[in-house]
């Protein structure tokens, strides 16, 4: 079960790390192609800086995430992973509800499939 947790929250952590850097440094070329049936072609460059801001808040996810993986305490490691990829998964939950229903399955699942294997593990 350990091994099942520290991968999904490793998967977890990767894909922000691709989120925050498809939307900090490569918003008006791969956000483009990812968000191309939910964004028109035109509005990229006018929201570079809003999706560079929603790529910071990814960056302090990760930067949990990954926190989490260092931590010496089992208690407090347990603690502030489940924060974290709570945080992850009450986000998708949100984007699925109110931007794309792919969200959920992309965002929250993958953290809920984590925090699940994370309290089993324990």
């Amino acid at each position: 079960m350990q091994t099942v947790a520290v991968i999904l929250t490793a998967l977890v952590t990767i894909e922000h790390i691709y989120i925050l850097w498809m939307e900090m440094f490569a918003w008006e070329t791969a956000g483009k192609k990812t968000f191309a049936n939910a964004l028109p072609a035109e509005l990229f460059k006018p929201t570079k800086g809003l999706a560079a801001n929603q790529g910071l808040y990814n960056g302090f996810l990760v930067a949990g995430l990954l926190w989490s993986f260092l931590i010496e305490n089992p208690e407090w490691s347990f603690n502030i992973r489940i924060f974290f990829l709570g945080c992850v998964a009450i986000a998708g939950i949100f984007g699925g509800l109110t931007a794309s229903k792919k969200i959920f399955f992309v965002q929250a699942l993958p953290a809920v499939s984590a925090i699940l294997f994370v309290i089993l593990a324990k």
